[in-house]
Formats: structure tokens, sequence, C-alpha cells
């Protein structure tokens, strides 16, 4: 779609907040006015379509792609969104760890323990780990509390939170970075070492450093979507 409007500007309605293209309000592609709960969220989707050139390009826009997610996708059913992604509590990649060789096992000890012991302190909960991609269950208890964490999430986070946990594999970094506990690129530097280890050993690839790269700015657009609906970073 080309390029339409000349003006775009942020509006408020109640306790929430809107942007308009030339006076009108911006819709999602289900036609719902685009509606956000945080000034500074609605100011950095105004900039992406201040930014926008003649041709309209998603992946340039992604926190106007996440509230579209979150008003269309997750507000209708925000329960069954919520239990999908809870489902990755069975199956964490920090529970996951390589035998060999000792570089990547260290790495992985280092940054997924820590991560671990964060997740048991905050949620009171505990975990199993394993060598190999063997499945390995969880305890109830750790399934039943994380799921209630994240089934207590607004369409918004929720939204926010999905992109984290899908790029990276992990429910806990991603909660971890909802919390405030790890910064987006310390979770990004947990999740990825698999991937980056292959990379540094190997050599770059084109097709693996190229598909890195657009997952890192997928996770970290969703980081940025989270910071920006905290009211003690927004002031709102």
């Amino acid at each position: 779609m080309k390029r339409f409007w000349k003006e775009v500007s942020v509006e408020t309605s109640g306790a929430d907040w809107g942007v308009a293209l030339d006076g009108k309000p911006l819709r999602t592609p289900a036609r719902v006015a685009l509606s956000v709960p945080s000034r500074a969220l609605a100011e950095a989707i105004a900039g992406e379509w201040r930014d926008c050139g003649e041709t309209i390009d998603p992946r340039a826009m992604p926190l106007t792609g996440l509230a579209n997610a979150a008003i269309d996708r997750v507000a209708p059913d925000r329960p069954a969104f919520a239990a999908g992604l809870a489902r990755y509590a069975e199956a964490d990649l920090a529970c996951y760890r390589s035998e060999w060789p000792p570089d990547l096992v260290e790495r992985q000890v280092a940054a997924w323990d820590a991560l671990l012991a964060w997740a048991r302190r905050r949620f009171d909960v505990d975990f199993a780990s394993t060598c190999g991609l063997m499945h390995v269950a969880q305890p109830p208890a750790t399934v039943e509390r994380l799921a209630h964490e994240v089934a207590a999430l607004d369409a918004f986070r929720l939204a926010g939170l999905s992109p984290l946990v899908t790029v990276g594999g992990s429910l806990i970094a991603g909660l971890a970075v909802l919390d405030g506990a790890l910064t987006a690129a310390e979770a990004w530097n947990a999740v990825s070492i698999d991937e980056r280890w292959q990379i540094e050993t190997w050599g770059d690839d084109a097709e693996a450093v190229a598909a890195l790269d657009n997952r890192k700015r997928d996770f970290m657009a969703a980081a940025s979507f989270l910071a920006l609906l905290d009211p003690d970073l927004t002031g709102r």
C-alpha cells in the first residue's frame, strides 16, 4: 500500500491513546480503532508512521504490528492465547542442555542456571533439566504456577510477551524481561547461545546470520513494546 497521509498525531480518549493519520483514527486490519494503554507506546507507533516511506513496509513497523495483534488476535480470546503461550513452560529452552563441547556447556550453564535460579525465587517453583533433546516432564506445580502468571496478563502484555517466548524458546526468559529481571540484551544473549556458538565455531553462514538477525530484531521489538507499556517507564 502506498503512503496516503501527510500528518500523524497522537490523541487521547479517556485512559487510552490512539494515532491519527490526517485527523482520521488509525485502525487495525480488523478495522478496529487502534487504541493503546500508554502515551509512550502511542508516540512510538506514531513515529513508525511518520518514518514510513512512500510504500508501507509492515516489517519496519513492529510496534504497530504488535498493537494490532493485541487488539485483533489476543483480546477476542485472551484466555486461549495465554494458555497456548503458557505451554512453553513444559519444555523451556533453559532446561535442555548440551553435553559437548565444554565451551558451549559452560555458556549454557552460566546463563541458564542463573535464569532458572531467578524463576525459582520469583515464582517459588522448581525445574527438571536434562542433557539432549529427550523430553523431560516439568513438575505439575511449576507448569500450573507459570500458567497462572501468564493468564493474569492483559492482551497487550501477552502480545508483547509472545515473540519473546516463541522466538527465544523460553517462557522463563520472556517473563524475566517482563518482570525487569533481565534487560532485552541479556535475555537475547541467553536464548541465542546455541546459534551464536554455531556461527562462531563453524564460521559465518549468510543465511544463518540473516535468520538470527531477523529473530533478534523481532525479539528486541517485543521487549521495547513491553517497556513502552510500563507506566513507570512511560510517565503515564
